[in-house]
């Protein structure tokens, strides 16, 4: 078995790790646009603000930061709508960054996620 130290919360504790961290390296799970009360935004550039929100909390738990990621993988329901909003969508990622993210992103489009009002997922791996 390898050393690593895990993170758990959320409605779904049960089933998987919100953070799991082996050796400098730590592994966020994929992220959704709803907030700790259950409440999802109605736009994907607010959903993604949200989503954001939800990395830093489980980066914190580790001591880091946004400037820790190294890699995103971004998850949406509708690409179109992605594109069609880009400037809002990926203002929303630089604000939540604070600058330029100097990471890896890889986007992909998705039939659907856990709810139906859910527009996007990030997963991020981080450098500690």
């Amino acid at each position: 078995m390898i050393d690593k130290k895990i993170y758990r919360d959320g409605p779904y504790s049960d089933f998987i790790c919100q953070g799991v961290q082996h050796g400098n390296i730590l592994y966020i799970s994929g992220q959704v646009g709803m907030d700790a009360a259950g409440h999802i935004p109605d736009t994907l550039a607010e959903q993604v603000s949200v989503v954001y929100d939800n990395i830093k909390q489980v980066l914190n738990e580790y001591g880091a930061s946004m400037d820790n990621i190294v890699d995103e993988m971004m998850l949406l329901t509708d690409m179109d709508d992605c594109m069609a909003n880009v400037n809002e969508v990926f203002g929303a990622r630089q604000k939540a960054y604070g600058k330029k993210p100097d990471v890896t992103q890889t986007m992909v489009a998705v039939a659907a996620l856990m709810l139906p009002a859910l527009k996007v997922e990030i997963k991020v791996v981080a450098h500690l």
